[in-house]
Parts: C-alpha cells; structure tokens; sequence
C-alpha cells in the first residue's frame, strides 16, 4: 500500500475477526476498495494462532445473546467454508462432566442452554455413559455435546486473506496504527507505512481494540485486560486418554471453561488452560512484563473491583500456574490416573477480555460506533468460531448505519 493511500474501507486488524470482515465486505460489495491493516508482518499473529482450535457448539451462551447467535451461525458458516476450502477438521464432539453433587445444577442449565440455542443431538450422560464415550474420565453425570469440532484457526487465517486479496483486497503488514483523524467525512489512518484515508474503518484489533478506539476518541467504559492460558500436552503414549474433547462443568461466575482436555487436529491432546492475569497485552511466557500495560490495568477502577470479587480464583489459578502438582491434580478431577508424568508444557495464548468500570468481566460481544468507524470491543472466545457470522454482523450494521453510494 502506498503512503497516503485512499480506499473506501479500512479494517484495522488481521486477525481472524478482521479477515473475516474483510472477507464479508469483499465478497458482498465487488470492487469496492478494502485494505487490511496489521502491525505484525503475518495475519493471525496473535489470539488467532494461540488458541486451541476449537469449533464451539453454542452450549455455553444465554439464549437469545449475541455470542450464542452468532455462535451457533458461525460454526454452521465455518463448517461449510472448510469443506469448500479442503480446510481439515474433525466433528469429535465434546463431554462435559459433572464432578461433584454441586454441579449438577449448572450442568442442568447448560442443558438447557444448548437446546435453547437450537444445538442437536445433545445428550445425558450417566457415569456410565461417560465412561462409554471417555473410557479414563471419571464424573457422575454428564452431557455429550455431538457438534462441538477442532480445525486449525491458523489455516482458516490464512485462506481468508488469501481470498481477501485475489477478490482485490489489499493486506498491509507491517503496518502499526499510530493515529486515526476525522478530515471532511472521512478517516485518515496514520500508520507507521503512511497514511492511509478510508471512508468507513472498521477496528477490529483484538488486544489492542481499545487503544485503537480510544485514538477515535470514544468514551469507553470499559478496557482490555489480558489473560494468559497455558497448557501443558499429553505425552503420546498417553495420548489415547482423550477421544474427543473433555471439560468440567465451568464456574458460572468467571468468563473461563476450567481446565480441559482438547484433541489437536494435527495430533496430540492439550490440557488447561489456567487463567492468569497478564503483565503485556502480548505476553506469552510467565516472564513477560509492560510497565505501561500493568499501570494502564491497575489505574483502571474497574480492575480492582474485578480483584476483589475475583482473588480467591486468582490466587488458585496463579498456584496452578507456577505448581504443575497444582495443574494435575485439576485435571485428575477428569482423568483421576492421570500423573505428572504424563504432562510435558505446552503452548500459552492471551484473551482479550473486556471489563468494565464496574469490575464487571463483560461475557457478550460488544460493539461501539463513532462517526465513519466500527469498534470491535470484546469478541472473547467462541470469537474464532463465529468469524463468519461476526463479519457479516458487523458488515449488516455498517449498511443498516451508513449511507455510502458504494455500499449500494
């Protein structure tokens, strides 16, 4: 892209959300002018990359909210884009598994939950019908979710950019946000490549989505927070443990699953994640620290709200974090034989949560608008899944918002 560039559409962000919205806006308005802007040098950098690939049922969402709509469309969406694209995936299904009297309750709303949002094929499970599908996980009632898959969401990236481009599109890496401006009904985004002048921009930049927003001036009463998961990997002797996908029943009052088993589409088990609170937006490791992160979070009311409600999870999940003896005996609440010799370390990925000034950690997909732009502000897990379907959201609220003579 050249400097001082002027196209109809900017998408800030080549993650899957960003591609995927630039998929919908290329595909549904041809030879409309779409750039895709990304400070790193290959799309899906980021949270895109650093999940578990998994294709979520829906089973999780209140009824009638945005992330189960869009969940549930979304993973109808991808399927069919992986068949038409020859992209692997593997409809495995999942078990959920009550452990204890005490989750017998949530587990019932979960039920509930999944045949509310329209899922199929949903299914109760005694211990022994556990045992039937998960012969090494122990629990004493469970359900059997049929539609829930794996996929590479690295894969699905990378085709989306690739059609992006051949329905002519352009993808501009290396290219860092560092300003946006209002100039005579259009933005200029300024980037460290040049500027680059759009009339509508879209601002879909996951970690970094409300730095992003709050360079268009919006008042947001919210801010990301990051979170870091990390896995450790089934050795593959004992790989054969897990058939499909194995969770606990997750804790209704945190926006995280609990710790699970997830097969890989190109092999292996992973177990996790924790859910530990980052020092750096796009920290990986334990080590990983940003001053300037750390002080943005903590001068932030809503975090220390978080905090006090939150500590008693925090300080168990911080223990899992440095005690692998912490970790297994989590899991063996699933898998009772498993052993830490089992476990090697894994992978980590970072999730960008919305909270509140509230302390309140924001569950549904939100969304912000400002004259000519579209802020992208929490599109949390089952945000892969539902790509598809948040690309074309977002795209229907531009044209049911915008008057722009190529959006007709």
């Amino acid at each position: 892209m050249a400097t001082s560039s002027q196209v109809e559409v900017v998408v800030i962000g080549a993650g899957i959300v960003g591609l995927a919205t630039g998929l919908e806006l290329t595909s549904r308005f041809p030879g409309a002018s779409v750039a895709v802007v990304e400070k790193e040098s290959v799309v899906g950098s980021h949270q895109t990359n650093h999940n578990s690939g998994v294709i979520h049922s829906g089973i999780y969402y209140k009824p009638g909210s945005l992330k189960a709509k869009l969940c549930v469309e979304g993973a109808d969406a991808l399927l069919r884009f992986c068949e038409e694209y020859a992209i692997p995936y593997d409809l495995c299904g999942k078990v959920i598994v009550a452990t204890d009297e005490s989750e017998l309750p949530q587990l019932d709303e979960l039920f509930r939950r999944g045949k509310g949002n329209g899922l199929t094929g949903l299914q109760m499970l005694t211990a022994e019908g556990i045992r039937e599908l998960e012969p090494h996980a122990s629990g004493i009632r469970g359900i059997r979710v049929p539609s829930t898959g794996i996929v590479n969401y690295g894969k699905v990236a990378e085709k989306y950019a690739e059609l992006i481009v051949a329905r002519g599109g352009a993808l501009c890496l290396s290219h860092a946000v560092t300003g946006l401006k209002r100039s005579g009904g259009n933005t200029i985004v300024e980037t460290t490549q040049g500027a680059i002048e759009a009339s509508l921009v879209i601002n879909c930049a996951g970690l970094q989505s409300d730095h992003v927003s709050r360079m268009a001036k919006v008042d947001l009463d919210l801010m990301i927070v990051p979170f870091r998961g990390e896995y450790y990997e089934l050795t593959p002797d004992k790989s054969h443990f897990v058939r499909g996908l194995l969770y606990p029943v997750p804790d209704p009052q945190f926006p995280f699953l609990g710790v699970h088993f997830t097969r890989r589409i190109e092999g292996g088990v992973e177990a996790g994640p924790n859910a530990v609170l980052a020092f750096k937006r796009e920290g990986y490791s334990k080590s990983s620290f940003d001053l300037k992160d750390v002080l943005e979070y903590a001068t932030f009311p809503g975090f220390w709200k978080m905090a006090a409600k939150h500590w008693q999870m925090s300080v168990g999940e911080y223990h899992r974090s440095w005690s692998k003896a912490a970790f297994v005996r989590a899991l063996q609440r699933l898998m009772p034989e498993l052993t830490s010799d089992d476990l090697v370390p894994g992978g980590s990925g970072i999730r960008a949560q919305a909270l509140s000034v509230d302390g309140r950690l924001i569950d549904d997909f939100h969304f912000a608008y400002t004259p000519g732009m579209v802020h992208v502000c929490n599109v949390p897990s089952p945000a892969a899944t539902a790509s598809l379907a948040i690309g074309k959201y977002i795209v229907d609220t531009v044209v049911n918002r915008v008057e722009a003579s190529w959006l007709h």
